[in-house]
């Protein structure tokens, strides 16, 4: 009972550390526009950032709940020693998968690498049969239509912007969607905070019920808050590799683009959420930055870039079951 205890509470401590970490690594991409085109200043950015981060965290668990049992069924591991080791394989592996691709710049998936750790470590302790198929693919299914809705709604709201507004001089256009960007990075922080937030508190839930811990499928509050605190102290890093690539790397963003993409991006995160499904924040955001630029001049928009950061995407999953597969091979050995 005494090593359940110890291995719930590493657990937790990973668990924190990963969101701490997506903080620095995600969080970075809702606040890049509004840095980039001097809406924000840095440090403001990252306050505002974290506050609303923290907001959308404890005020939303469907997700979590979604992330606890929808790619392994934690009522269907029967040794709990095994489930946790799972769990805690998935943490390390997203860790190391997030920590690379920060040192490397490239705005990754946080919501890829657990859930593809996740499957990795699950299919690694009990084979295939330990995947929730049905759960899998519809997770699945988000990740991949939610980059291509972004892309649409950015240049569908970009197209109207330029229509409502090319009668303005650029000057004031711009006084104008400055304002407005801090609006809408709040916005997009706060979505932020209802859906990436949640995938921590998702996994310490499913850890706690293959230990025994819960008896069913429900966020306690200390889970909500400890995950939203963990990921406003991570913003407070801030994560400039990251706002460097998507603020500047993937096109030249005026005040009217980074407003039109905040929205986008808002939208498509809020519209997730609500029907309980996680996303990447990250493709939805970088998508709808591409949708934006296309809108305005498909050749103005750095696709080699864009390219790079594709596979990124593609990649993590696989790259990061493979890690986890490894991880968790090594813990069973040692624990």
């Amino acid at each position: 009972m005494e090593s359940l205890f110890a291995l719930t509470l590493m657990i937790v401590f990973l668990a924190f550390m990963f969101d701490f970490i997506n903080g620095f690594h995600d969080t970075a991409n809702t606040i890049a526009t509004s840095v980039s085109t001097r809406a924000l200043r840095p440090r403001a950015a990252i306050i505002l950032a974290g506050t609303m981060n923290f907001l959308g965290a404890i005020l939303f668990t469907g997700v979590a709940q979604t992330i606890s049992k929808g790619v392994i069924d934690p009522f269907s591991i029967k040794d709990e020693t095994t489930g946790l080791i799972i769990v805690m394989s998935a943490l390390i592996s997203a860790i190391i998968w997030n920590l690379a691709t920060w040192f490397l710049g490239v705005p990754s998936s946080s919501s890829h690498a657990i859930i593809g750790s996740l499957a990795g470590a699950g299919i690694s302790a009990l084979g295939f049969g330990a995947l929730n198929y049905k759960g899998f693919i519809e997770i699945f299914e988000a990740l991949i239509i939610s980059p291509i809705a972004a892309i649409t709604v950015g240049f569908i709201v970009m197209k109207l912007f330029t229509l409502l507004f090319h009668n303005f001089s650029l000057v004031k256009t711009n006084r104008r969607f400055r304002l407005l960007q801090i609006f809408t990075a709040a916005l997009q922080s706060f979505a932020h905070g209802t859906n990436d937030a949640q995938k921590t508190m998702g996994i310490i839930t499913m850890a706690l019920v293959a230990s025994h811990y819960l008896t069913h499928v429900e966020i306690p509050m200390w889970v909500r808050v400890a995950a939203g605190f963990a990921m406003a102290m991570g913003t407070s890093l801030g994560g400039w590799r990251i706002i460097h690539t998507v603020g500047s790397k993937i096109m030249k963003i005026q005040p009217i683009n980074g407003a039109a993409a905040d929205l986008s991006s808002a939208a498509i995160i809020f519209g997730f959420t609500s029907i309980h499904f996680p996303v990447s924040t990250t493709h939805v955001i970088t998508s709808s930055i591409l949708g934006v630029g296309s809108a305005e001049r498909v050749k103005g928009v750095n696709w080699g870039m864009a390219l790079n950061i594709v596979i990124t995407w593609v990649i993590t999953l696989p790259c990061t079951a493979l890690i986890a597969s490894i991880v968790y091979r090594l813990l069973n050995w040692v624990l």
